[in-house]
C-alpha cells in the first residue's frame, strides 16, 4: 500500500538525490579544473577531437548541461568557433550516460558477499565517512574537493535508495501501472521525458528517477525508451536559457544542441515505432531494470551521434538559417558570466584578457616614448585610445574577478585571481602615465620649448631603461616567466637612482642658466611618470614572485630580494653599468 509517508519518503529521497548530484558535480568541476583547461586547450577544427573532448569533459563533470552551457559561453566569448562546438555538444550527450551506469549499481541483487559489496548501499557509508573527514579536517582545497565528491556521490546513492524504497509500494497500485501503460504511447512518453527533464534541468537526474521507478516492475521498455528519448530534448532547456542575450553564434550553438536532440529523437522514434509495430519484440513488454535503462540510454545517444556527426556541417548551415547574421556588427563579449559556473575556465579567460590588457598598456607607454623622439597626431590618438581601452579592461576584469573570487575556487586559482586583481590596476596606471607623458610632449611643442642636449641625452637613457623594464614585465606576466620577474626589481632600483640623478642634474643646469624654470616643471613631471611606471612594473613582478612563493606579502618579497638575493645584486650592477648617467658636477 502506498500512503502519505511513502510520498514524504519519495520527496526526501528525490531531494537527497538531486542535492547529491549537484554537489558531486561542483566538486568534480573544481577538482578537474586543470584537466578541463588542458582538454579544451586541445580543441581544433577536427570534428572527432571536438567530439572526444565533449565526451571526456562531460564524463568527468557528470553533466551534459554544464558542458553545453560552457560551450555556449566559449562561443559567446569567441574562444571556440561554432564549428568546433558541434563535436563537443555531440560528445557531451554520450558522456552524460556515465551517470546512468553508476546508478545501475543500485540494481545489483545477490546473496554472494562479494557481489553485495558492489551494491552502493554497502560501500557508500564508507565513502561518506571518508568524505566528511576530508571536508572537515583536510587543509588542502584539493582534498576538500575530493571529500565533496565522495559526499555528493554517497548522498546521491542514498537518495536513489530512498526513492526506490519509497516507490516499491506502487508495484501493487493499479493506477500507477495504468499510468505507465499510457506512457507506452511513444509521443506521450517523449513529452513526459522532455517535461520532467526540462523542470529539473538534468537528463542524468531524470534517468536516475526513471531507474528508481523501475523497481516497481511497472516500467516496461516500451514506456522507458520513449521517455529516455524525450529526456534528451528536455535537457536542451538549460543551454537555450543560457544563450538568451548572447551573441548570434552562441545562440546558434544552443540551436545546434536542440536540433541534434530533436532530429535524433524524431528519426529513432520513427524506427522504434516501426520495429514495435511490425516485429513486436517481447522485450518491449518486459520490465525495465536499472542496467537495462542505462544500456538504452547509452545506445540511443550513440545512435544519435552516429546519425548526425557526419552531418555536422548541415546542422551548422541550418543554425545559420534559423539565426541569420545581424545587419550591424555585434559587440564582442570579452568575459562571459556563464563561465563563472566553471571557475577554472573563468580564471583562464580572465588571465587571457589581462594579458591583452598588459600588452596594450605596455604598447601605450612605448608609444609615448616614441612621441618624445618623433611626435605625430596618429601616435597621440593611438595612445589615448589605448588608455580608454585599458580603463574599460580594468572595469570589466575588476567586476568579473570580484565575482569569481566569491566562487569556490581552488587555492591555486584563488592566488591567480588575487594576482590579476592587483596587476590590472598597475597596467591601467601605466596607460594613464603614457597619456601624461604625451601631454608633456604636447606642452613642449605648443610652447616651443626644447630640452638641452645634455638633458635630452639623459632622458634618452631613462627612456631606454624604462622600455626594458616594460618588456621584462610584459614577458614575465604574459608568459608566466618567473626568472624574468626576478630581473624587474633590480632595474626598478636603477631607474629610481637615474631619476634622482637627473633631478639633481637639472637643478645644476638651472643654476647655470642652461635650463629654465618652465622647462623644469615639465622635466619634473616626465621624471615622475617614468619613475611611477617602473614602480608599477615592480608591483606586477613582485605579484608573480609572491604567487610562486605563496608569501602573500609584497613588502617581504622586496625586502628578501634586496637583502639576501645575489641575483638582485648582480643584476643591479649590470643595469647600473648599462644605463649609467654622468653626474653634471
Amino acid at each position: 500500500m502506498f500512503d502519505i509517508f511513502d510520498v514524504l519518503a519519495l520527496i526526501g529521497g528525490l531531494c537527497l538525490f538531486l542535492f547529491g548530484m549537484n554537489i558531486m558535480g561542483d566538486g568534480l568541476e573544481r577538482r578537474a579544473g586543470n584537466s578541463l583547461k588542458a582538454l579544451l586547450g586541445k580543441l581544433t577544427n577536427s570534428r572527432i577531437k571536438g567530439f572526444l573532448t565533449g565526451l571526456g569533459v562531460t564524463a568527468v563533470i557528470q553533466s551534459s548541461s554544464a558542458t553545453t552551457v560552457m560551450v555556449v559561453g566559449f562561443v559567446n566569448s569567441k574562444v571556440m568557433t561554432l564549428r568546433q562546438s558541434i563535436g563537443v555538444i555531440m560528445g557531451a550527450n554520450i558522456g552524460t550516460t556515465v551517470t546512468a551506469w553508476l546508478l545501475s549499481l543500485g540494481g545489483i541483487s545477490s546473496d554472494n558477499v562479494i557481489v553485495k559489496l558492489l551494491k552502493p548501499t554497502s560501500f557508500t557509508p564508507v565513502l561518506a565517512l571518508i568524505g566528511i573527514a576530508l571536508t572537515m579536517f583536510a587543509k588542502s582545497s584539493k582534498k576538500k574537493d575530493v571529500g565533496t565528491i565522495l559526499l555528493g556521490f554517497a548522498t546521491l546513492m542514498f537518495g536513489m535508495d530512498a526513492m526506490s524504497d519509497a516507490v516499491s509500494g506502487l508495484a501493487n497500485v493499479p493506477e500507477f501501472q495504468n499510468l505507465f501503460l499510457a506512457f507506452t504511447n511513444p509521443i506521450l512518453g517523449v513529452l513526459v521525458g522532455a517535461f520532467v527533464t526540462a523542470v529539473i534541468q538534468s537528463s542524468s537526474a531524470s534517468v536516475g528517477i526513471l531507474q528508481a521507478l523501475s523497481v516497481t516492475g511497472a516500467v516496461s521498455y516500451a514506456a522507458a525508451i520513449p521517455i529516455i528519448m524525450g529526456q534528451n530534448i528536455g535537457t536542451c532547456v538549460t543551454a537555450m536559457l543560457s544563450s538568451l542575450g548572447a551573441t548570434k553564434n552562441a545562440k546558434r550553438a544552443s540551436i545546434i544542441h536542440l536540433l541534434f536532440n530533436v532530429l535524433g529523437t524524431v528519426v529513432w522514434l520513427a524506427v522504434f515505432c516501426i520495429i514495435s509495430a511490425i516485429f513486436k519484440p517481447l522485450i518491449l513488454n518486459a520490465s525495465a531494470s536499472f542496467l537495462g535503462i542505462a544500456i538504452c540510454h547509452s545506445i540511443f545517444n550513440i545512435l544519435c551521434t552516429l546519425l548526425l556527426l557526419p552531418a555536422a556541417s548541415l546542422l551548422e548551415k541550418l543554425a545559420y538559417k534559423l539565426v541569420p547574421e545581424a545587419k550591424e556588427p555585434e559587440k564582442v563579449v570579452e568575459l562571459d558570466e556563464r563561465l563563472l559556473a566553471t571557475p577554472p575556465i573563468a580564471v583562464e579567460q580572465s588571465y587571457q584578457l589581462s594579458c591583452k590588457m598588459a600588452s596594450e598598456a605596455v604598447e601605450g607607454f612605448l608609444l609615448s616614448i616614441r612621441a618624445i623622439r618623433d611626435y605625430s597626431p596618429e601616435i597621440a590618438e593611438k595612445i589615448r585610445k589605448i588608455e580608454d581601452d585599458t580603463d574599460r579592461y580594468e572595469d570589466v576584469l575588476g567586476t568579473y574577478l570580484t565575482k569569481l573570487s566569491k566562487s569556490q575556487v581552488s587555492d591555486e586559482d584563488s592566488a591567480t585571481v588575487t594576482k590579476l586583481l592587483k596587476a590590472i590596476g598597475d597596467f591601467e596606471r601605466i596607460s594613464d602615465h603614457a597619456v601624461n607623458v604625451l601631454e608633456s610632449v604636447e606642452e613642449l611643442r605648443e610652447k616651443g620649448i626644447r630640452f638641452s642636449d645634455a638633458a635630452s641625452a639623459e632622458l634618452d637613457t631613462l627612456c631606454c631603461a624604462t622600455e626594458e623594464i616594460l618588456r621584462l614585465t610584459e614577458t614575465s606576466f604574459v608568459k608566466g616567466d618567473l626568472a624574468t620577474a626576478y630581473d624587474v626589481e633590480p632595474l626598478e632600483q636603477v631607474i629610481d637612482d637615474i631619476k634622482k640623478l637627473l633631478r639633481d642634474n637639472h637643478i645644476l643646469r638651472l643654476r647655470g642658466g642652461v635650463c629654465t624654470v618652465e622647462t623644469g616643471f615639465i622635466w619634473s613631471d616626465l621624471l615622475t611618470d617614468f619613475e611611477r611606471v617602473s614602480d608599477h612594473c615592480s608591483n606586477v613582478a613582485v605579484g608573480i614572485i609572491d604567487e610562486s612563493e605563496h608569501t602573500m606579502n609584497a613588502h617581504e618579497v622586496i625586502r628578501n630580494l634586496k637583502a639576501s638575493d645575489t641575483h638582485f645584486t648582480e643584476k643591479y650592477a649590470e643595469y647600473s653599468s648599462k644605463y649609467a648617467v654622468t653626474n653634471a658636477q
